[in-house]
This record gives structure tokens, C-alpha cells and sequence, in this order.
């Protein structure tokens, strides 16, 4: 029996693998995906949401799903910004439909990082993101307990992807980690996608800038503790 888990596991493990090199090939090696991914972190990097609505938009009837498949991507490349992707389906589909198609894709970008951490581990979930971020999440699980999902889904300031990657890296069930996430990023994708449906000129311009300065100072952070982690590695 614990010979045949361990191959299931290997398995797994060689799935995904596959799947990271065969995306990373692909970026190398097809022009086609190299400039659609360059001009995603161009957009991104913009930190204006209306650019995000103008590229989702470009693609008609299949707005919504290249949509969905922006918030998964966001959730693995960790830090780009998920506000940007809700604003712009509030604006795009109504403030109601852009909240659950929000919703739905960030759950499902969620249970994606979870799933790579659990099968992959932390050497790997350490490259993705920090190993000081990480301490961090680890530090706030051990502190808070079976609650520690439902909390740092309800405060704004704490990464929703590095949160995902740490949990995959513990004891807790899937479901369990994916209930508490349902019901704590309920009300921010609520409140993000009514007030990014109300945004036009200067609003929108004014609270793009404070989400923009607010994304740069955890960029910033990120990169300071990036760069102790290698001081104190050397």
C-alpha cells in the first residue's frame, strides 16, 4: 500500500512538473505566447485596470473565460495584482456577474496553489514566492489555528496567493481550506467589484493611484526581504 502511494505521488509530482516546464517551453520557444504573456505583465504593470478591461474585452464572447484564466495565472505568479482583474470584470459585466466571476476564478486560482505546494513542497513554494513571506504565514497559521484561513481571507493586507501556497503545505484538508476561502474572500470581492463598477474619471484615476502606491510598497517589501534572505545566505 505505502509503495503504491508513493508512486501516486511521484506521479503527481511528475504532472506538474511537466506542466511548469511545458509552460515555460512554450514561452521560449512559441513568439505567439511570448508576446500575449508580455503584453499580460505590461498590462499588469500599467496598474490601470482599464487596460486589463480593454485586453479582456478584445476577445468578444470569450471575455469572460480569458478573464477566469487571468485570475489563475495571477494566483501562481504571485504578486500581480488581483484588484486590477476585479475592477475590470466590474466594469466589463456589471458590478453582480463580475463579482462571481471574480470570486469563482480567484477560488479556483486558490485551490491551483494549494495543490502545487502540496504536491511539490516548500523548496519549490519557496522559489515561487519568499521564505520570509512564508515564515510569516506560518508564524500567523500557528497563532490563529483553525481560523487562520477565514482571517487572513477577511484582512486585505495579507497575500491571498502566499496564504494558498502555505496552506498546501500543512496538515489541513482541501475542502476545509476551500470553504474557509469561499466564505473570507466573499465580502472584499463583494466590496471590490460594487466599488470598481461605480468608477469613472477622476475616481477611478484617484483609487487606481492609492491601489498602484499600495502595490509598490508590498513590491518594495518583498524585494527587501528578498535580498536579506540572500545577505544572510552568503
Amino acid at each position: 500500500m505505502k509503495g503504491q502511494e508513493k508512486k501516486n505521488v511521484w506521479t503527481k509530482k511528475i504532472v506538474v512538473v511537466a506542466c511548469i516546464v511545458a509552460a515555460v517551453g512554450s514561452y521560449f520557444c512559441i513568439p505567439s505566447v511570448k508576446s500575449t504573456l508580455d503584453e499580460i505583465f505590461q498590462m499588469f504593470a500599467s496598474g490601470d485596470f482599464t487596460v486589463v478591461g480593454e485586453f479582456v474585452e478584445s476577445y468578444g464572447v470569450y471575455a469572460a473565460a480569458v478573464s477566469f484564466l487571468l485570475m489563475i495565472l495571477q494566483s501562481v505568479a504571485a504578486p500581480l495584482p488581483a484588484f486590477l482583474i476585479t475592477f475590470a470584470n466590474a466594469n466589463l459585466f456589471g458590478w453582480w456577474q463580475g463579482a462571481i466571476l471574480s470570486w469563482s476564478s480567484a477560488m479556483a486560482g486558490a485551490a491551483l496553489c494549494f495543490w502545487i505546494a502540496r504536491i511539490l513542497g516548500r523548496d519549490v513554494v519557496e522559489r515561487l514566492t519568499s521564505k520570509s513571506g512564508l515564515r510569516q504565514i506560518d508564524d500567523f497559521f500557528e497563532k490563529h489555528g483553525k481560523m487562520s484561513i477565514l482571517i487572513a481571507r477577511l484582512l486585505p493586507f495579507i497575500s491571498f496567493d502566499i496564504v494558498s501556497y502555505a496552506a498546501g503545505l500543512t496538515s489541513m484538508s482541501f475542502w476545509s481550506f476551500f470553504v474557509a476561502t469561499g466564505i473570507g474572500q466573499f465580502p472584499a470581492t463583494i466590496v471590490y467589484s460594487y466599488v470598481g463598477g461605480m468608477l469613472t474619471g477622476g475616481a477611478k484615476l484617484f483609487v487606481t493611484g492609492l491601489f498602484v502606491l499600495f502595490g509598490l510598497s508590498a513590491l518594495i517589501v518583498l524585494l527587501r526581504q528578498i535580498y536579506m534572505e540572500r545577505q544572510k545566505g552568503r
